[in-house]
């Protein structure tokens, strides 16, 4: 079994030398997109999406060219990014819609809910998604607020209904707020924008999650932005308007904190949940694989952070990182001590920030509820990365620096670094399943005994 991880805090004096102070510590915004693929912006390479919101956020922090949701399905991997931990340690093992057991489980600490008690607000705005349908407005089960650790939110369940366009499933703190005129993305910016321009306590430093509908199904794009792309099919035009309209949300936040004189003291990361649905117009980039594959294609998204004075403008790094590691980077830059009793996988990227290496006890791990074959399970240690299928009785091996686009199996010809990695999958799984539901596993033990055996 893996060893529980206790992570030593990182943090160097010369990145912040007065952490003490309340009015010194950094605000902390996650953007997150929801669907969105590698490849669905300029930023990351598209030559017909328009993004000048997120170019402009890389120009002026880091852009990673391997940064990673915790799972390719969306539940699971903004489980992850508040608890630092891998989603079926946390009980998040699946796509929360319909009835049934599953959701971010109440003994889980969010990293909301930490920066409370020194001294920090919270505020959580746009999807939630970690709840099932019946249990979202079921005072039975924790709302936002008590699940997630937020003193203010507005949210809705899953996706915007009817679609992106005058959505009428947003709750406020409790309280269903009706239809509202307008499409989610600047909705959701222009609540975010009120609560930090009229909201909050500006003697207190803030903790915000901004989580986009866009450009999730079921798509509605204003005009504004679909008129940039006359000439391209009606699921084209609007995909591509979809994710110009979340960059233009983007772009609306970036200048209230400039206006508000703060975007020097915020930490703001972008990234997605999970990689992109084709059938909407997604672009993985050339990728392996889409949402719900642990393929790159279904995991490798847009992960951009800026943090003026700490991290160089125009940074291009191809460092792995992952959603956990946001949970471990923010109690690490404000000197906060992660909980002892459970395992925490992310780690801090603040010495990626200043361009150092990070070493990893656990390493980066996937798994997909529902099946896809060959592609059931993946982990990246390093250089390398095995991918399993539902029995875990066959894997596919690849090295990532040679071969991004997962195009060249190595299982066969290095047999010994194949079998050294399905050891280190097993271990691993073993180690996160302890931890959550064992249904699956157990009934995958079985169908190993009666069929192949793994070799060691």
């Amino acid at each position: 079994m893996l060893k529980k991880i206790i992570p030593v805090s990182l943090f160097c004096g010369f990145l912040l030398p007065a952490l003490a102070p309340a009015a010194d510590k950094p605000n902390i915004i996650v953007v997150l997109a929801d669907d969105m693929g590698w490849g669905d912006c300029s930023t990351y390479g598209n030559k017909i999406i328009k993004s000048p919101n997120l170019d402009q956020l890389a120009s002026q922090g880091v852009k990673f060219t391997q940064g990673y949701s915790a799972c390719g399905v969306c539940s699971p991997s903004r489980s992850a990014i508040l608890t630092g931990r891998t989603p079926y340690r946390n009980g998040v093992w699946r796509h929360l819609s319909g009835n049934h057991k599953a959701h971010l489980r109440t003994s889980e600490i969010t990293y909301p809910e930490l920066v409370r008690e020194v001294g920090y607000q919270t505020c959580h705005v746009g999807k939630w998604h970690l709840l099932s349908k019946q249990q979202f407005g079921n005072d039975e089960f924790p709302q936002p607020g008590e699940q997630g650790g937020y003193d203010y939110w507005m949210t809705t369940h899953n996706n915007a209904e009817p679609s992106h366009k005058n959505p009428k499933n947003f709750v406020r703190n409790g309280e269903p707020v009706g239809q509202l005129e307008g499409y989610s993305a600047p909705l959701v910016a222009d609540e975010a924008i009120e609560w930090i321009e009229e909201k909050r306590d500006e003697s207190k430093p803030f903790v915000m999650s901004i989580w986009f509908h866009e450009p999730h199904s079921p798509i509605a794009s204003d005009i504004k932005f679909t008129e940039l792309y006359s000439g391209y099919s009606d699921k084209q035009t609007k995909y591509y308007g979809n994710i110009t309209q979340l960059d233009y949300a983007l772009g609306e936040i970036m200048k209230t904190l400039d206006s508000e004189g703060i975007a020097d003291n915020t930490l703001l990361i972008f990234t997605s949940d999970n990689g992109p649905v084709i059938a909407y117009g997604g672009d993985s980039g050339g990728l392996r694989g889409l949402k719900r594959s642990s393929f790159e294609g279904g995991i490798r998204v847009p992960f951009i952070v800026r943090w003026p004075g700490h991290i160089k403008p125009g940074t291009v790094n191809d460092t792995p990182v992952i959603g956990t590691d946001i949970f471990s980077t923010v109690l690490d830059i404000l000197d906060i001590e992660a909980p002892k009793d459970r395992t925490i996988d992310g780690v801090s990227m603040l010495p990626v920030f200043a361009g150092k290496s990070v070493e990893r006890e656990v390493p980066m791990f996937w798994r997909n509820h529902v099946s896809h074959g060959s592609e059931r399970v993946a982990l990246r240690e390093g250089d390398w990365k095995i991918v399993g299928n539902d029995t875990l009785t066959e894997f596919m091996l690849f090295n990532m620096t040679e071969d991004w686009q997962e195009s060249n199996d190595l299982a066969k010809s290095m047999p010994e670094k194949a079998n050294q990695m399905k050891r280190l999958l097993i271990e691993t799984w073993e180690d996160i399943s302890a931890e959550g539901p064992n249904e699956w596993w157990e009934g995958q033990r079985e169908k190993r005994q009666k069929g192949a055996t793994l070799s060691y």
